[in-house]
C-alpha cells in the first residue's frame, strides 16, 4: 500500500480502493517496522557483520549507532483509520501577528487574513489558546461536500533581534531542560500518566522550555506544551551525523524531506518557537557548510515565522554551519568530558567558550546541554565524579557564569537531562542498569 522512511513523524495512505467491495468482510492492516539504521538514515548508523565463524553464527551482525540513547523499534504512537468527504481539508497553515490590541490570523491554503480581539497572548497562565474552526463547502457535481477542522491557535510572535530572543516582542530566556521519550517498561511508547507527571514536574522546577532532543516528540506532547505554556525547540532526528558519507546527496535529500514533515506537523503549535535541524554533527568537516546551509535555508523557506538552529559541540572557529543559524546552541561538559574531575576549570572555560563564539558570530547563545552523570546515593567529601555533591558543584559553577552572561548575549540554559534514560548495553554501563544517570529525576525505582 505504502512505505515511509524515517521514524517519529506521521505518514498516511489512502486505502479506499482496497476497501471497496469489502463491506461486511474483515480487513487486516499489516505494518512492518524496521529500525535498521544506515549512513543515509536519520539518525545515521551502520551495520557491522561479524564474519568469524568460530565466534558468531552465519550472517551475524550488530547495529552500530552514533548516539547515546536506546534504538527502540515498534509502533510507539497511535495508529488511526479515518474517513474524509470527497472534497476535504488537507492542510492548514496559521500564522499570527500582533498589531495594537488586535491579533492577525493568516490561514492558507486559501489565504485569508482576519483581525480578532484577543484577551491574552500565548503563553499566558490559564490562557491556553484561541479556538477556531476552518470550514469548507464544495459543489462536487453530485451535491455539496462539507468538511471542517477545529484548530486551537495561540497568539504569539517569535524572532531573534540583535542579541535577544523575543516572544511577543519581549526578551525571553530559555530556562529549561532537554528530554527523552523514554519511560520505564514502556520505552518510547506514549504513556499518558508519565507524560502528565513530567509536565507537572517541569512546572514544579520552574522550567519554561525544553528541547525535543533528539527527535520529534509525540503530537500529544506538543499539544500539552501549548496548553501548559511550555516553549519548545523542536528538533529533527538529525543526531549522530558524524561521517562524510552521511553528508552526501542521498542523506541531504532525506534530511530535507524530514524537515518538510516536521514543519508540516508542528507549524501551528504556538509552543514551537524555533526549529533545530541537528544535534552534535561533525560540523567541522568541509562538507558540513553546504549541507547545513541547504537544510537551514530549506527549513526557513517552509516557515518564515521561526528562527532555525542546530546544536553543536564543535569549536567556534571550526564550525562550518554556524554562519547560517539564527541562534548559537552549544553543548559542553567542562569537568566531565573535558578535564574530568576538575571543577576549578568550569568557570574560566565556560566564559571563554561564550566570549569566543560571540566574538566570531555576534549571535545570541544558548547553552543547550550541560551537566554530570550522578548515581543516586553516591556521596563523597570532597566531591568526586558520579556523586550527588559533584553534580551540585558542576551546576553551581555553570549557573554562576549564566547569571552574568544572561545580562549580555546568553539567552538560555537547558540542563542535560530531565530524567534518566535507557541506552545500549556496555561494559562501562553495567552498574548503571543500562540507564544513563544524567537526569534531574529518576525513571527506574531504587531498591
Amino acid at each position: 500500500v505504502t512505505q515511509h522512511e524515517g521514524g517519529h513523524l506521521p505518514f498516511e495512505a489512502n486505502i479506499t480502493s482496497i476497501l471497496k467491495g469489502s463491506k461486511g468482510i474483515s480487513c487486516r492492516i499489516t505494518i512492518a517496522v524496521n529500525n535498521t539504521l544506515t549512513l543515509n538514515t536519520l539518525p545515521p548508523g551502520s551495520i557491522q557483520f561479524m564474519n568469524d565463524p568460530t565466534r558468531y553464527p552465519k550472517g551475524y551482525f550488530i547495529q552500530n549507532t552514533e548516539f547515546d540513547f536506546f534504538n527502540y523499534a515498534g509502533i510507539h504512537r497511535p495508529v488511526v483509520l479515518y474517513t474524509t468527504p470527497s472534497v476535504y481539508i488537507d492542510d492548514i497553515t496559521v500564522t499570527t501577528d500582533i498589531i495594537g490590541d488586535m491579533a492577525l490570523h493568516d490561514r492558507a491554503i486559501v489565504s485569508e487574513t482576519n483581525a480578532v480581539p484577543y484577551r491574552k497572548k500565548w503563553p499566558g497562565q490559564g490562557d491556553k489558546s484561541s479556538g477556531g474552526q476552518v470550514k469548507m463547502m464544495a459543489d462536487t457535481g453530485s451535491g455539496q461536500s462539507e468538511d471542517f477542522y477545529t484548530l486551537h491557535v495561540g497568539i504569539r510572535t517569535a524572532q531573534v533581534s540583535g542579541q535577544q530572543f523575543l516572544i511577543n516582542g519581549k526578551p525571553f530566556y530559555f530556562h529549561g531542560v532537554n528530554k527523552h521519550e523514554d519511560y520505564d517498561i514502556r520505552g518510547k511508547g506514549l504513556d499518558w500518566p508519565t507524560v502528565l507527571k513530567d509536565f507537572n514536574l517541569l512546572k514544579w522546577l520552574g522550567a519554561n522550555s525544553f528541547r525535543t532532543s533528539h527527535y520529534p516528540y509525540a503530537e500529544e506532547i506538543m499539544d500539552l506544551c501549548d496548553k501548559y505554556g511550555i516553549v519548545v525547540i523542536d528538533e529533527s532526528p538529525g543526531v549522530g551525523i558524524r561521517y562524510p558519507a552521511s553528508f552526501g546527496n542521498r542523506s541531504l535529500e532525506h534530511h530535507l524531506t524530514v524537515m518538510e514533515e516536521l514543519v508540516r506537523r508542528d507549524k501551528n503549535h504556538p509552543s514551537v518557537v524555533m526549529w533545530s535541524v541537528a544535534n552534535e554533527p561533525s560540523s567541522e568537516l568541509g562538507v558540513a557548510g553546504y549541507y547545513f546551509r541547504t537544510v537551514i535555508s530549506h527549513t526557513k523557506s517552509l516557515d518564515l515565522t521561526r528562527p532555525v538552529t542546530y546544536v553543536t559541540n564543535a569549536r567556534y572557529d571550526k564550525d562550518q554551519g554556524a554562519p547560517y543559524v539564527d541562534v548559537i546552541c552549544v553543548n559542553s561538559y567542562f569537568s566531565w568530558y573535558h578535564d574530568p574531575g576538575h571543577l576549578e576549570v568550569i568557570q574560566i572555560q565556560l566564559n571563554t567558550q561564550f566570549d569566543k563564539w560571540h566574538e566570531m558570530y555576534q549571535k545570541p547563545i544558548i547553552q543547550s546541554e550541560y551537566g554530570a552523570d550522578t548515581i543516586p546515593g553516591f556521596h563523597s567529601d570532597p566531591p568526586t565524579m558520579f556523586t550527588e555533591e559533584y553534580q551540585e558543584m558542576v551546576l553551581r559553577n555553570y549557573h554562576s557564569v549564566f547569571d552574568q552572561k544572561r545580562k549580555t548575549f546568553v539567552i538560555g540554559e537547558l540542563i542535560w537531562n530531565f530524567a534518566d534514560f535507557m541506552t545500549a548495553q556496555g561494559k562501562m554501563k553495567w552498574f548503571l542498569l543500562q540507564h544513563l544517570p544524567w537526569g534531574v529525576f529518576l525513571r527506574i525505582p531504587l531498591l
